[in-house]
């Protein structure tokens, strides 16, 4: 439940990020981390679609530039754009304005208004503060699927959707090489089993 859920100690540290919407609201946000890849996020899109869901892409940026056509097909089919850096890089390792530049070299691409998430959901809290103070909006998440885990089966990651899932949820999922597989075994079973137990699906405004 640690890593499904963020402890107590990162809410903490990142106060004024989004990590759960309206508790009082039947609703959650889908949410996609790491693409747009060609292996990945025409499926997701599809699933999607046949659900009628919107959901958030948070985009690497590198990943944008080199397939623009699935930039612009995310955004053409409705869905929430936002920014994961430009080369997928964790905070703790880069100064805080080298950091900051790879944010806004992603955000001249993506155009998102100024929407992010942090890989891996770290960063030093300079550029937390730096980012909130310049009117970004720090994305965070209320459930981690672990779809990237090479540990778990497509089983597992429904399971996670099932057992942590509640009003105000933000599930993260990634439309990514490492994901993929276990996506196209469980993602339209999770996201019906979602609809079948009221949720609605919001998107970040």
């Amino acid at each position: 439940m640690i890593i499904e859920q963020p402890p107590r100690l990162l809410r903490w540290l990142f106060p004024h990020a989004l990590w759960r919407m309206d508790q009082s609201q039947r609703s959650v946000y889908l949410t996609f981390d790491d693409g747009p890849i060609p292996e990945a996020t025409p499926y997701v899109l599809d699933v999607l679609d046949s659900l009628d869901i919107k959901a958030t892409f948070f985009m690497v940026g590198e990943n944008a530039q080199r397939y623009p056509y699935l930039l612009e097909e995310v955004r053409r089919r409705g869905h929430r754009i936002g920014n994961h850096t430009h080369n997928h890089i964790g905070g703790f390792r880069w100064f805080s304005w080298k950091y900051l530049g790879n944010v806004q070299k992603a955000e001249d691409i993506l155009q998102t208004g100024k929407l992010f998430r942090p890989p891996r959901g770290w960063m030093k809290i300079m550029q937390y503060r730096v980012l909130r103070h310049t009117g970004w909006r720090v994305v965070m998440w209320d459930v981690v699927t672990r779809d990237y885990s090479n540990i778990l089966t497509a089983d597992d990651v429904l399971q996670n959707v099932k057992r942590y899932t509640r009003n105000g949820s933000i599930i993260t999922f990634h439309d990514s090489i490492k994901s993929i597989d276990k996506l196209r075994q469980m993602l339209p079973e999770a996201l019906s089993w979602l609809k079948e137990q009221g949720y609605e699906f919001k998107v970040f405004d």
